[in-house]
């Protein structure tokens, strides 16, 4: 149907254990059990882009002393 748009989701038959789940929504007070999987499948990725990001840091060259002078402005103060 043209002017509709269709969200990119799927419904999905799955096994979840019971418990398990009933904790889930405990701890993420999510109301629903889709909210209660997104909120779970969202900090997945969240933990797994945090631990790449600071596998990233262990090779990366910082150079603080840049860092601080590219904070520094370029143009004169009005007190200087």
């Amino acid at each position: 149907m043209k002017g509709y748009i269709i969200p990119d989701v799927a419904k999905r038959l799955v096994e979840i254990d019971d418990q398990l789940l009933e904790r889930a929504r405990a701890v993420s007070g999510q109301p629903t059990i889709k909210g209660t999987v997104e909120t779970a499948l969202k900090q997945m990725v969240q933990r797994e882009d945090a631990v790449a990001f600071v596998e990233w840091l262990k090779t990366a060259e910082f150079d603080l002393a840049a860092f601080e002078a590219s904070r520094e402005p370029d143009f004169p103060l009005q007190d200087e």
